[in-house]
């Protein structure tokens, strides 16, 4: 996978493991932020009040900067962390997913319930869609009247779209690209005299 991308699921998905009694029932949502995490996970721990268990892992950031696993009283490393190993095989990330165990009066052992929430997760991610994207860096342009062509010209060549674009008194316009050619972009348009890149 190029250096410029990321994975992540495109909705809400949902996954069921049974064993020796005890369900698993595993949700996946798209997430940004923290507070969407908390969010999702107060909204289920009250729906499931009566199960015994909500298990859960994160990871958030293009580049898989900010991540989390915790066990919600399982036996350590037995239920966040097969779920955050789930996620790194599949390559997302800004994604959560919670498990949420009914406990069936028979005890697995410390693999089967790392299992159980392994499966579980996978099961989840086999049914949501997952998208990949671009890491995009963005630049502002300002230039005068006359520098118009040129800009758009190089804009074409580099297979750019200029977005939120303003001509009133002068020219301004942001430009979104593709981390891997953003260098290149950049370089084409700095030889412009006149025109002003910031990001």
């Amino acid at each position: 996978m190029a250096e410029d991308t990321y994975r992540m699921i495109a909705g809400a998905a949902e996954g069921l493991y049974k064993e020796k009694g005890s369900k698993f029932l595993a949700f996946a949502f798209p997430v940004t932020t923290v507070e969407e995490v908390k969010g999702h996970l107060e909204r289920l721990r009250k729906e499931y009040f009566d199960a015994r268990h909500h298990c859960y892992a994160y990871i958030l950031g293009p580049y898989k900067e900010t991540y989390r696993a915790n066990d919600d009283g399982e036996p350590s490393g037995t239920g966040g962390r097969p779920i955050h190993g789930q996620l790194l095989s599949a390559d997302l990330t800004n994604i959560l997913v919670v498990v949420v165990r009914y406990f069936g009066g028979i005890l697995l052992g410390a693999s089967g319930l790392a299992n159980a929430y392994k499966a579980a997760t996978r099961d989840a991610l086999d049914h949501a869609v997952i998208e990949e994207h671009t890491i995009d860096d963005l630049y502002h342009l300002h230039f005068e009247y006359p520098l118009m062509n040129d800009v758009m010209r190089i804009l074409k060549e580099q297979g750019v779209a200029p977005r939120n674009q303003d001509f009133a008194l002068d020219c301004r316009l942001d430009v979104s690209v593709r981390k891997s050619q953003s260098q290149r972009l950049y370089d084409a348009l700095s030889k412009l005299y006149g025109l002003d890149i910031s990001q």
